[in-house]
């Protein structure tokens, strides 16, 4: 029997599992929609197999990935093409109440442009998004080895610093635009630097800060997360950051379930990676607090009905509300994602 190639159908159906809780609503507020990238499509057929795949998820919320750029035209306005295109995506999956909703559109601005270019491209995005409009990520991710990593970071090196970049997201908040971001784990200071100056703009830091665990990482993953908690908690005292539980199944994590024989299952995933989860909700507590799938990403490693099982069994000890706020509540408010 040949091996079966991981992130495919058949390798993730090699861990069955009963839904557990399958009634609880969860909105999962970081997904991407594509063409053909790690080989396949992710669009609205693809992300509806997999939200309705037992879990009772009833909105989602899209995260730019430079996907459907425009090809001609000022480089600044191409995000445009991606706006564009998830939008309709977005008005299609409205229209069946049986399935996910994409309630809401994070699109991409360069933030370092001159004020009258950013706001013309903010403009665009908003009229385009049809009230789906919620904020922008500029990613500040940047590593001194990119060659080492599957999905390398292309901000230029101390983004986060730059003044032009600060006036930028500055602009976010008189227009009550959120701004996400995804950094390494060596950046983290860097980001705590620009949470504690801006702390008028709402930020949400994506997949915990992206503890990386390939290439000259691979052999300090205990180093690198005694720093990391020292510095979640530090983050922590930044009322205006809120933070997604999701994306360490990453191949660039380290964890290697992209190269298995098959995906782990939730008991496995808890294993390997509950002491994340928990010491991210013990220091920003449920309420600034969201679980997110970043599927297809982390379908490299893991199928999405097993994921939300493992997120599920990470919290069985919870209150009700701690459960409510970090599979819905939270993504709900800071979002915006209300009906």
């Amino acid at each position: 029997m040949s091996k079966l190639e991981p992130g495919t159908e058949s390798w993730l159906e090699q861990v069955q599992e009963d839904i557990i809780d399958p009634d609880r609503p969860i909105i999962d507020p970081h997904h991407h929609l594509w063409r053909k990238r790690f080989g396949r499509d992710y669009l609205l057929e693809e992300l509806w197999r997999d939200t309705g795949s037992g879990h009772n998820v009833v909105k989602t919320l899209f995260m730019e990935c430079s996907a459907f750029y425009l090809r001609e035209g000022p480089e600044y306005l191409r995000p445009l093409g991606e706006t564009t295109y998830i939008s309709e995506l977005a008005k299609a999956s409205a229209e069946d109440d049986s399935k996910a909703t994409v309630a809401g559109i994070i699109a991409h601005a360069d933030l370092t442009l001159d004020a009258a270019k950013l706001g013309e491209l903010l403009d665009k995005h908003t009229d385009i998004c049809a009230g789906r409009f919620r904020g922008i990520r500029h990613a500040g991710a940047r590593d001194k080895r990119p060659e080492d990593l599957l999905i390398p970071g292309q901000a230029p090196a101390y983004l986060y610093g730059k003044e032009i970049f600060r006036a930028g997201l500055r602009s976010l908040v008189g227009r009550n635009l959120t701004y996400d971001t995804w950094h390494y784990h060596h950046q983290n200071l860097d980001f705590i630097d620009l949470a504690q100056a801006i702390p008028e703009c709402t930020m949400i830091l994506d997949h915990f800060g992206t503890p990386l665990g390939v290439g000259t990482y691979r052999n300090y993953r205990e180093e690198i997360f005694q720093e990391w908690r020292t510095e979640m908690r530090q983050l922590a005292k930044c009322p205006n950051v809120y933070v997604k539980l999701g994306g360490l199944a990453m191949p660039d994590n380290g964890f290697g379930w992209h190269k298995a024989d098959r995906p782990p299952s939730s008991d496995e995933f808890v294993a390997a990676q509950k002491k994340y989860y928990l010491h991210m909700i013990e220091c920003f507590g449920p309420e600034r607090c969201m679980f997110e799938s970043n599927f297809p990403v982390d379908r490299l490693s893991i199928s999405y009905p097993v994921l939300w099982n493992a997120f599920k069994k990470l919290t069985a000890d919870f209150s009700a509300d701690e459960k409510q706020a970090l599979f819905y509540g939270t993504a709900e408010r800071v979002y915006a994602l209300t009906d």
